[in-house]
């Protein structure tokens, strides 16, 4: 056990308080009992700064911070590009798609696809997402989490995995079934902050112990010196990662795809927005989460990068004992995701270790909550009352939305130990969801923005994105999966504009999205600060480039 008795009691504080808060936000008040709107968007009265730590916590999980740390130690810098990429993507969903879904009132982004094509399609997507929550994105951020606990608190061994699983998954559940989206949304704000302040804790102080000498500059400038090619941003070909990561097209290709469908059409992301108090909130909490975008970088790639330092031992590097045995396998291949786990584990002292140990549980939990609220709402909500019970009562369908998500929850701790193969996990998951998602996109933005986009050229769209997207992975290609990624969006856009244009080619569809320059009009909070984020993005591309 690597667990002091104050690293013991500062963790069981942490769960004690964020389940003890996650059951007050959501109590039902005195006369009033919680119906869909209240369980689903918590009542649509969040404000812009619950909005915007509500993304970074349904965001920043373990996939992140394990698989982010891991692949710092692996690629370097160039993986933040997920995140600075990001907070220009916020920008274009606060100014571009959020005023249409706020307008249409919708529970759900299948229930859009309701509305502009038809419900058949709807159904199909829903199926997907609620298979692709469960089977991908739960499976993993649990597996990272529990890996990292077993790693932290036990021997690293696995010997804790199970119990580690089951702990997290009863956690998330304890408020986030009971209270919905309101429970999530308010504990988030906690949350991130304690994810910000642990992951800085955790930077600094292995900063600090990357030489002999000591020092947060010194060891930054150590960094930069011994390891100054995990600084580049932009690959270069003979670069080993370059198919992680290719190049310029990180800019201009497949990245927008994999960031426009993570955030502007994923449930469990985009759901928070929906619930504002208003469209100029959800704006403004979709701007505070592009500028905490910008750091998350500080806190996950920079700790991967140290660890790579420190175990390659370049000259006046701190030598720390068993490291490398601790990454290396018995065949040679590395642990890349052992990297955070590892510096929580070597560096933090009593005390420190139990409060970081909760910043990651707490970025964890609040993932797991976001996703079963998030299966709840579109199983209820695009299956359940069309298909199952059409005249369901509020109290049914706040119970169904429980039941719907416990079973999520159940299957996914039982598939997590099956991930333990999988060397680079984020970039795992990156790839396998890059099989659909360009599709997806390819479809939405198609509905969104052509008016002449039909139901049937949507259908054909996405199912010939997945057999363009599988052609395109065949390794003779030899393409990038980012790469991959823009190619099908392209390819799919030309299918359905074929299809749609072949099959309604002089009039545009009559479930066209009709919009207005007045629609997209932002106030000056919003301007100024996407200004100001773009401008440090360019920056931040001009020093590390």
């Amino acid at each position: 056990m690597n667990f002091s008795t104050i690293d013991i009691i500062v963790f069981s504080l942490y769960c004690a308080l964020i389940i003890g808060i996650g059951l007050w936000v959501s109590r039902d008040k005195e006369g009033h009992q919680k119906n869909a709107e209240d369980y689903f968007l918590a009542g649509k009265s969040l404000p812009w700064w619950a909005i915007g730590a509500s993304l970074i916590a349904a965001n920043i999980s373990a996939e992140q911070i394990i698989g982010m740390s891991g692949s710092g130690f692996a690629i370097g810098l160039a993986i933040a590009s997920y995140e600075w990429m990001a907070a220009i993507t916020l920008i274009i969903v606060g100014k571009y798609l959020l005023p249409i879904f706020i307008e249409k009132k919708l529970y759900t982004i299948p229930e859009f696809i309701e509305q502009r094509f038809n419900t058949t399609l709807k159904t199909i997507l829903a199926v997907f997402w609620i298979a692709l929550f469960v089977f991908v994105n739960l499976t993993t951020v649990m597996f990272l989490g529990a890996k990292a606990l077993d790693t932290i608190m036990g021997s690293g061994d696995g010997s804790m995995l199970i119990y580690a699983l089951i702990g997290l998954a009863l956690i998330a559940a304890a408020y986030s079934l009971y209270g919905g989206l309101s429970a999530v949304a308010w504990t988030d704000v906690l949350q991130v902050g304690l994810l910000v302040l642990g992951g800085l804790v955790t930077t600094v102080i292995a900063l600090y112990n990357v030489t002999p000498e000591g020092g947060i500059l010194n060891g930054f400038a150590h960094l930069y010196d011994v390891a100054g090619d995990k600084f580049n941003m932009i690959l270069d070909k003979s670069n080993p990662e370059f198919k992680n990561l290719p190049g310029i097209a990180v800019l201009i290709g497949g990245m927008w795809v994999a960031n426009l469908y993570y955030w502007g059409f994923n449930q469990y992301i985009i759901q928070r927005t929906l619930a504002a108090k208003s469209l100029k909130e959800s704006q403004k909490g979709i701007i505070f989460a592009a500028f905490l975008k910008l750091i998350i970088p500080l806190i996950v790639v920079i700790p991967g990068i140290i660890v790579y330092v420190l175990y390659t031992q370049p000259d006046g590097t701190a030598q720390i004992p068993g490291i490398i045995s601790t990454f290396t396998n018995a065949d040679g291949s590395i642990e890349y995701d052992n990297a955070y786990p590892w510096l929580i584990k070597v560096f933090l002292s009593p005390g420190f270790k139990g409060l970081v140990v909760a910043a990651l549980a707490a970025a964890i939990v609040s993932s797991l909550a976001s996703m079963l609220n998030s299966v709840a709402t579109i199983f209820t909500m695009d299956i359940y009352r069309p298909y199952i019970n059409r005249n369901a009562t509020d109290k049914q369908t706040v119970n169904m939305g429980r039941i719907s998500a416990s079973v999520a929850l159940i299957i996914a701790v039982f598939l997590a130990p099956q991930l333990q193969s999988v060397p680079q996990v984020f970039q795992y998951i990156q790839e396998y969801t890059g099989l659909v998602s360009p599709g997806i996109l390819a479809v939405f933005v198609m509905g969104l923005f052509w008016e002449k986009t039909t139901t049937k050229g949507a259908i054909y769209g996405i199912l010939g994105s997945i057999v363009v997207a599988l052609l395109l992975k065949v390794p003779a290609l030899g393409l990038p999966f980012l790469d991959q990624m823009f190619y099908t969006l392209i390819l799919t856009i030309v299918i359905i504009a074929d299809v749609s244009l072949t099959t309604n080619p002089d009039y545009e569809d009559p479930k066209a999205i009709q919009t207005t320059a007045k629609l997209f009009k932002t106030d000056s909070a919003f301007n100024i600060g996407a200004y100001t984020i773009l401008i440090l993005v360019a920056f931040l591309y001009a020093i590390f480039w």
